[in-house]
């Protein structure tokens, strides 16, 4: 079946998580998708291994639909390599150290001399400009550094990482964008283009909101916040406040573990049909809760109430009372009911597959559903599975050739067998 992106191709040298979660989904929307390894592979195929010798699941995650070559690109032969592999693709992805690429020969200039159509997408930690460029990222330093730390959690703890991977995965997913928005414009100019996405940047944009309140403290504390806000000049943590307009925050259901909560959001809309259902006609004239803007200064009384309410029921029989007067809520639902939930696995969140080595697992499904082109997942690669396919396929090498590039060393960490070879060019 057609996808997508059926006849792009992406030469994907990113590592560890935030760049192949965006490759990943690149390939799942059909593009072709190459991922350059060096002979010793990703390290996220040796990190958290469950499984001994086999693939861990932190890269079988997040390497799915895509092909394996394995490049030495200390190697001259292999740097010729990729040169050729530059020539044929689409989309060159990287998230290397700031440098590396440039120490190797392959700056963003000298690679779209090799392609003039090719677009260049990198992702950093703070960007590859500024006083922090040369800093170190990694998923917590960039919640720490882009705002989302200094939001998250109650305002008498400590700041909190999310367990949503915005620094990474979020990355990824604005570095997806950044590419079809290019190949895009690409398509109508011409001409590649350097796309950047820095983790910092990525999550400052999902912590948007954040910044709405920080500029709405200057003109006054902000109501609908159950902590404190008078005075401040920074956005605080405000526990499970809703962020938004209306009411919201977990109530405890029985029988009291640790996920046993359900999140209500408490519209204007279905205020009385609720109160009514809680407290009688007594709490639906009360005059404490009669308006959002009296629920506001009363929202802890008012949360009092409805904690006391829920502990008469599971989340799940909450949720079915509270479905029936249209109040929006949900369940906290942990890991353990999310891969057995019967909605997740009729939307295809929860797939499964075989791998040669680890043998059945799964993995969370494609999130975006195309109509006419839906995604087909299937298993990550094994290193360097695929390197004498898309050398063959893409390259056009022959097999003569193929064989003295692997003699020098092109696709090893192992010395060449044989002085350094070179191929006569043409071009």
């Amino acid at each position: 079946m057609d996808k997508a992106l059926s006849g792009f191709r992406i030469l994907d040298m990113t590592h560890v998580q935030a760049g192949p979660t965006a490759s990943q989904l690149l390939a799942w929307l059909g593009a072709d998708v190459i991922k350059l390894e060096p002979p010793t592979g990703d390290v996220t195929r040796g990190q958290l291994r469950d499984i001994p010798n086999a693939d861990s699941l932190y890269f079988t995650m997040l390497n799915c639909n895509k092909r394996s070559i394995t490049v030495n690109l200390k190697n001259p032969m292999g740097k010729e390599v990729l040169t050729d592999l530059i020539k044929k693709c689409d989309v060159l992805m990287e998230n290397f150290g700031p440098g590396v690429l440039d120490r190797l020969g392959f700056s963003w200039e000298k690679v779209r001399h090799i392609n003039p159509r090719i677009v260049m997408a990198s992702i950093k930690g703070f960007g590859s400009s500024g006083p922090y460029a040369d800093f170190k990222a990694y998923e917590n330093v960039a919640q720490a550094m882009g705002g989302s730390m200094s939001t998250t959690g109650f305002p008498d703890g400590p700041p909190l990482v999310t367990g949503a991977q915005i620094g990474d995965s979020g990355t990824g997913l604005h570095l997806a964008i950044g590419i079809l928005a290019a190949l895009h414009h690409r398509n109508r100019t011409g001409r590649g283009q350097y796309v950047e996405v820095a983790m910092m940047d990525g999550v400052m944009n999902l912590c948007r909101v954040k910044f709405r309140d920080h500029q709405r403290l200057q003109r006054g504390p902000l109501p609908e916040y159950s902590v404190p806000t008078e005075g401040l000049k920074a956005t605080p943590r405000a526990g499970n406040d809703s962020g938004g307009g209306q009411l919201g925050n977990a109530i405890k259901c029985k029988p009291g573990g640790p996920n046993d909560y359900l999140y209500v959001v408490v519209q204007e809309a279905v205020w009385e049909a609720l109160a009514n259902r809680v407290g009688g006609e007594a709490l639906a004239k009360d005059p404490r809760f009669a308006t959002i803007g009296e629920r506001r200064k009363n929202q802890k009384e008012m949360w009092r109430i409805l904690n006391e309410f829920a502990s008469n029921y599971t989340k799940w029989e909450l949720m079915k009372i509270l479905n029936e007067l249209d109040v929006p809520c949900g369940p906290i639902m942990s890991t353990e009911d999310l891969v057995n939930d019967e909605h997740v696995k009729l939307r295809e969140m929860i797939v499964e597959l075989d791998h040669p080595q680890r043998g059945k697992w799964y993995n969370v499904g494609m999130p975006i559903k195309l109509s006419d082109s839906p995604a087909e997942i299937k298993r990550s690669p094994l290193l360097g599975e695929h390197t004498d396919e898309i050398l063959a396929e893409v390259l056009g090498y022959s097999q003569e050739h193929i064989s003295s590039l692997r003699e020098a060393g092109a696709f090893s960490k192992q010395p060449a067998k044989v002085p350094e070879y070179h191929e006569p060019r043409t071009d």
